[in-house]
């Protein structure tokens, strides 16, 4: 049996609903205050803001760092688990652009604005590994 069903399931509950997802990634340029990040994503309540930020943290995706005593005050960035998943984030944002035709969101090369292409590779063969055919990817 695989074990991929077991890591999606705890990556879920991790971080699978919408606004922590919407937060890692209003995360993705850089580090933002409370107020800022509210502003970055669009009809949050600032309850389940709060909240979500605190199950991030206890979750080891994003930091708070103290910036002012009196109130506590917080800049939040992601830790380099959120900085994964934001790659991760970026993929299926890539997904939804190619099967909506949508190209707005796709990544591209800095150097020559070509769209960038994922694909799984196998380090010790140094070869591409085909996830579309009868090739088992999760063993």
């Amino acid at each position: 049996m695989s074990e991929a069903p077991d890591a999606l399931s705890s990556a879920l509950s991790s971080v699978g609903d919408r606004w922590s997802l919407l937060i890692v990634d209003a995360l993705m340029d850089g580090p933002l205050r409370f107020g800022d990040l509210n502003r970055r994503v669009p009809g949050i309540a600032t309850n389940v803001l709060t909240q979500r930020l605190r199950h991030l943290e206890a979750q080891r995706v994003v930091l708070a760092s103290p910036y002012s005593g009196r109130p506590p005050r917080f800049t939040y960035s992601l830790t380099d688990s959120g900085l994964a998943l934001a790659g991760t984030l970026r993929l299926l944002a890539k997904w939804s652009a190619d099967y909506s035709g949508s190209v707005a969101d796709t990544a591209r090369h800095a150097a020559c604005g070509t769209p960038l292409e994922t694909r799984w590779w196998c380090p010790t063969c140094d070869l591409p590994v085909d996830t579309t055919g009868d090739e088992s990817v999760w063993i």
